[in-house]
């Protein structure tokens, strides 16, 4: 059982996705910071494509994506996206190899399956690719027939489903209607299309969930053959995100229920012979997630957990992030500079981070303790953290043993709350983040 320790939550912190993460960017840091750091980076390299459209708008939703229902827009957005490509190409260095090409959003599928080919075509052309794993997110209500030859001709294997929830009337809440069957269909023609590991998003603390709702909602991913599931608790902020206004949060799941959702989903998935991934994700024990996770490889960036190892990630794409061990730095937000940017053969890189030594060190620790639940930080580091360590130590969820902080089989819950120790940007900066669980 995990023990319920209210005074443990109350704290909303990052998902540390980055460390820092992107509440500390600044607009100090452009272009140049982005050419110089790219300069340098050798190895492997990932890349992320960002595409912010949505054939429609999810009411909870916190990514930065508009409707996709003007074509002038699209077509407007991919000329540029088609620009960067280019211009970043220009300067990655020879010795630089591109394993990794993940496509996120928004829903890439909100662009015509030819436009998506259009675009790998020009990666493949600008970029020095060495076999790379493609990955892509796709939202089930734009997913026809016409996607299946794209996919398989691109070389996608990996995929993840918008899912959220089965359950109609928390769907409706959402504004996210899709039936059984439509991801049932989805489901079919991603294996038709080469897909080997498929992941669900579902999501906990919805408005009108149960806990038999989530319940459902596992057994039916696990019936559907989802190799990876991420079971996501509902951030509700609605001064940070507009759109979720329309959310009845009356009837939104107290803390505690959300707490025992995120249990009932731990126990229900590993039951049915899934292996837990950092806190929140799940896979099969043949999935590569899985694999990096016993091998100790596991790692975390902006999607979440991973099992990419590379040390650079080059986000294209309106609001992308790329990050490099020195700087971590954002694209133009706004689609329209974004665009004026780009128009005049600027990288638009407005926003970031130089990463000091001590980031990178504290940052270490952070993955460590989300990835493989145990962290040996140096002496100061620790002391350091101690004050906002204690409690959890006190409350027994997490331990010092032969010098290393670990987490408790049982503190997996509190597994955030443990990394914001060694956050210092956390004790003078207020803004509000996601519950902490």
């Amino acid at each position: 059982m995990w023990p319920y320790i209210p005074r443990l939550l109350e704290t909303p912190v990052p998902r540390y996705t980055s460390f820092p993460t992107a509440a500390e960017f600044r607009d100090d840091v452009g272009e140049q910071d982005f050419l110089d750091s790219l300069s340098s980076a050798k190895g492997d390299i990932s890349l992320y494509i960002h595409i912010p459209y949505c054939e429609k708008i999810c009411w909870y939703c916190g990514c930065n994506t508009g409707a996709a229902n003007k074509k002038q827009r699209l077509a407007s957005y991919l000329d540029a996206l088609h620009r960067e490509i280019a211009l970043v190409a220009e300067h990655v260095p020879a010795e630089a190899k591109v394993k990794r090409i993940s496509f996120g959003g928004g829903s890439p599928n909100a662009i015509a399956p030819v436009d998506f080919v259009r675009l790998f075509e020009a990666i493949m052309i600008a970029f020095p690719l060495d076999n790379p794993v493609i990955s892509t997110e796709l939202d089930p209500r734009s997913f026809g027939d016409d996607w299946i030859s794209v996919l398989r001709s691109v070389g996608v294997t990996r995929a993840s489903l918008g899912v959220q929830t089965f359950a109609p009337h928390c769907q409706e809440a959402i504004g996210r209607v899709q039936p059984l069957c439509m991801i049932e269909r989805s489901t079919n023609r991603l294996r038709d299309a080469g897909i080997t590991s498929l992941n669900f998003d579902l999501m906990y603390g919805l408005p009108g969930q149960s806990e038999e709702d989530l319940t459902n909602s596992l057994r039916l991913a696990t019936l559907l053959g989802a190799d990876r599931l991420a079971v996501f608790g509902y951030a509700h902020v609605p001064h940070l995100i507009p759109r979720q206004r329309r959310i009845d949060d009356s009837n939104l799941p107290s803390i505690k229920t959300r707490f025992a959702m995120a249990e009932t989903a731990f126990k229900h998935l590993v039951r049915e012979g899934y292996e837990a991934v950092g806190f929140d994700h799940f896979a099969l024990p043949d999935d590569p997630l899985s694999q990096a996770t016993r091998a100790g490889t596991l790692h975390r960036n902006f999607q979440g957990f991973t099992d990419d190892p590379a040390p650079v990630l080059i986000g294209l794409g309106a609001s992308a992030i790329s990050s490099f061990p020195d700087l971590l730095i954002q694209n133009e937000k706004n689609s329209g500079r974004y665009r004026m940017q780009l128009s005049q053969n600027h990288i638009p890189a407005t926003l970031g981070i130089r990463r000091t030594r001590a980031d990178q060190q504290r940052g270490d620790i952070v993955e460590q303790l989300l990835c493989r639940g145990r962290a040996k930080p140096s002496l100061a580091l620790l002391e350091d953290a101690w004050p906002r360590l204690e409690p959890f130590i006190e409350a027994g969820v997490c331990n010092i043993l032969d010098e290393e902080v670990v987490i408790a089989p049982h503190g997996l819950p509190y597994a955030r709350g443990i990394a914001a120790a060694f956050d210092p940007y956390r004790q003078i900066d207020k803004r509000r983040f996601s519950s902490a669980i």
